[in-house]
This record gives C-alpha cells, sequence and structure tokens, in this order.
C-alpha cells in the first residue's frame, strides 16, 4: 500500500525507495497490495459497469503502478497514478517505462490537498490508502473528511470510487462517503470462517458520486 499522508521521511517513503533499489537491482516491482485477484476484480468490474476505455482513471497512492500497467494491457488509454512519496512514483515510472506503457501520467501529488489540474476523471481507485490514514496517529478522522471532499473534487459527477480496503467493512464505508456518494456494487472478496461465522477479510465496494 502507498501512503499520500505521510511525510516524505516516512516509512513509506524509506520502503518504496527500497523496493526501488530492488526493482534496479533484479527487476521485482514489489508487492501487490491485496495480491493479483484485487487487479482482476477491479477490471471486472469495470466491464460490469460497461466503463469506457477511454474513460479516466485516476489511482490514488499508485504505489508501484503496477495496476495502472495491468489496465493499460486490458486496454484502457487515459490513466493517472499519483502518490505522496517521490520514491514510489519514481518506481511506477520505471515498472511502466520498463512495460512500454507511456501514455501512463505518474506525479508526485497529495490526495488531501489535490492541485487545480486534478480534476474530471470518471474513475477514481483506491487500494489501501484510504486504509493507510486510518493508521495515521495524526488527527485520522479529519484526514478522513479532506479525502472524501478531495474525491468529491476530482471525480465527476455520475463518475465511479471503487474502494478496497482491509480496515473497514462495508457499513462502515457506507457511513464514511455517505456525504455525495451512493452505494452501487458490492465485489466478492475472499471469505474465512472463524467460530463458525463467515467473514470477508477484505470490504470492495462502487460508489457513484450523486
Amino acid at each position: 500500500v502507498s501512503s499520500p499522508f505521510f511525510p516524505p521521511n516516512s516509512s513509506w517513503d524509506a520502503a518504496y525507495e527500497r523496493e526501488l533499489q530492488t526493482f534496479q537491482d533484479i527487476g521485482d516491482t514489489g508487492e501487490v497490495w491485496f495480491g493479483e485477484e484485487s487487479m482482476v476484480r477491479i477490471i471486472r468490474c469495470l466491464q460490469k459497469h460497461k466503463v469506457p476505455l477511454d474513460s479516466s482513471v485516476l489511482d490514488i497512492g499508485t504505489g508501484n503502478g503496477v495496476l495502472l500497467v495491468e489496465l493499460a494491457k486490458f486496454g484502457y488509454m487515459n490513466l493517472t497514478g499519483i502518490d505522496y512519496s517521490p520514491s514510489a512514483i519514481r518506481l511506477s515510472e520505471k515498472v511502466r517505462d520498463k512495460e512500454g506503457m507511456s501514455n501512463i501520467k505518474l506525479k508526485v501529488e497529495d490526495f488531501l490537498t489535490p492541485s487545480a489540474e486534478l480534476s474530471g476523471f470518471d474513475v477514481c481507485i483506491d487500494k489501501g490508502t484510504f486504509d493507510a490514514i486510518s493508521l495515521d496517529p495524526s488527527d485520522a478522522a479529519g484526514k478522513r473528511q479532506l479525502y472524501v471532499a478531495s474525491l468529491g473534487r476530482v471525480l465527476k459527477p455520475e463518475g465511479f470510487f471503487l474502494i478496497t480496503s482491509c480496515n473497514w467493512t462495508k457499513e462502515e464505508l457506507l457511513n464514511e462517503f455517505r456525504e455525495g456518494f451512493e452505494i452501487l456494487d458490492e465485489l466478492p472478496t475472499p471469505k474465512f470462517c472463524f467460530g463458525g461465522r463467515i467473514g470477508n477479510t477484505v470490504t470492495a465496494l462502487v460508489f457513484q458520486r450523486k
């Protein structure tokens, strides 16, 4: 997971600096957060909701950029990835260039204070970034509110927001995004059984901006 909510000298930036060195040494892109099946789940969701291949897509907290590469391979043409960590963006640029996906746009950006040009997206995708601010000991509740406000600014009306979380239940996410968004879909995720009760380790939801 990448986080746009920690200072540049944080453990996130250090982690991506290590992954960047590993990629330069042996060509390993690093961890795919939530696993390969999470990327398949997202692509199938875009297909299900008939999202055109020329739609503008923003990956919030892109990390190593592998999700964008997979979307590009599938045929999506208007792809942007942002991350607070400069090391993450350097890594994602190298992954992009290795795969020959020059149409993927990447930039260092703090999603809590998005630049004016970060707007008008048809689709926003989050795999763990909203989770990351929940771990921030410095006013996590306030930063979650900023996140929701930023999402409302960068996503077009009736645009789709796909979120994958391991920290939040469906009901909690519905509450977090109740202002300005409505639930469209819940995506199938791995389940576990404990004490005779079945639950989900991961929640994946699709919202639409009102």
